[in-house]
């Protein structure tokens, strides 16, 4: 190449540099959260769709569980968290930045079951399915179970209860129910993120809802709760619950808004339905929460973490029905979006 070639060359990396834009130049954000597993398949393709139009953020969530998100959360590792639980007021005391809990999907949680054959539609009275959990009624040819379901076939095989290995809020909305219908349960294991089961080698843990998805599968004879949408994914049978109102009520989006369809949130956006009223209503569903810091050090990963919440109130809300989540009402979003100003 001669003397003018090489000149040439130089001069079209120099423009080529030059001519970059700002924004092209600029090094994307990336900003981490960690927490709830129940609203994971949601939340990645929220961040996937968010990254591909924001050119200056790339979000990353690791589904941990309620519990290690909060702690993740108030050690200030993350930039923002999620839980089933929301927080509680002594977690948020420990949050010197302050808090901002936003609810930004909701979902059921449903009983889900394995047994030969894949009899369909297996219906759960409400005095039965918290003893199932509670271990006291140990086979699946138990009378109290064979009475509600006389067109089914149901083995004499024995329940494998499968629970979450980890502090999760997918427990604590699933106990708290369990709580608000069965005096044994509130008496017994009680409420919590992590709960003492009973003491069965027929009660077996699972880490996350991914977790006890997969052991109910393997597991001939199995029973657990997981999220509605992880239930949809795997195809695997889910029961009908006796709901409030007596009605048999299988897990479905309409009978999730019917559950929530009376929810009033208070400032804190702090809301819980453990026993909903209504015939269409579905037992347990809940809202479920992203948790952000009041005050950001940095003024752009705190516009960056607005327009993230703004995109899950619009564009994300969309997702929502055909992955297995419930959309949120239109009062809710607008609370939301009020409370959003708040993360500075």
């Amino acid at each position: 190449m001669n003397k003018f070639g090489i000149v040439t060359c130089l001069l079209g990396v120099v423009l080529n540099l030059v001519c970059l834009s700002p924004a092209a130049a600029e090094e994307r954000m990336r900003l981490t959260g960690s927490g709830a597993s129940f609203p994971f398949p949601l939340y990645s393709a929220w961040f996937k769709s968010f990254s591909k139009t924001h050119k200056n953020a790339n979000i990353d969530y690791q589904a941990k569980g309620s519990g290690a998100g909060i702690l993740d959360f108030i050690n200030h590792t993350v930039d923002f968290a999620a839980s089933d639980a929301a927080m509680t007021p002594e977690e948020i005391a420990k949050v010197q930045d302050g808090v901002v809990l936003l609810p930004m999907t909701a979902g059921e949680i449903v009983i889900a079951y394995n047994l030969p054959g894949n009899p369909k539609g297996l219906k759960l009275p409400r005095d039965v399915y918290p003893d199932i959990f509670l271990g006291k009624i140990s086979r699946w040819n138990d009378d109290r179970i064979l009475s509600a379901n006389p067109d089914l076939k149901l083995p004499d095989l024995p329940i494998t209860v499968v629970r979450r290995a980890d502090s999760s809020g997918t427990t604590f909305v699933f106990t708290s129910h369990l709580g608000a219908i069965s005096p044994g349960w509130k008496n017994g294991p009680g409420a919590g993120k992590t709960v003492n089961w009973p003491s069965s080698d027929k009660i077996v843990a699972a880490p996350k809802n991914d977790g006890v998805t997969a052991t109910i599968k393997q597991t001939p004879g199995a029973i657990g709760y997981i999220e509605y949408g992880y239930a949809l994914g795997a195809k695997v049978l889910m029961a009908e619950l006796q709901n409030k109102a007596g009605q048999f009520v299988q897990p479905s989006e309409e009978s999730g808004e019917a559950a929530l369809a009376s929810v009033q949130f208070p400032d804190n956006l702090i809301a819980w339905v453990l026993d909903p009223e209504g015939d269409k209503s579905y037992p347990i569903a809940s809202f479920t929460w992203m948790l952000f810091y009041q005050k950001n050090a940095d003024p752009k990963k705190a516009e960056i973490l607005r327009e993230m919440v703004e995109y899950g109130l619009t564009e994300g809300q969309k997702q929502s029905a055909k992955m297995g989540y419930i959309p949120l009402p239109e009062n809710v979003v607008s609370a939301v979006r009020a409370a959003v100003n708040k993360i500075q």
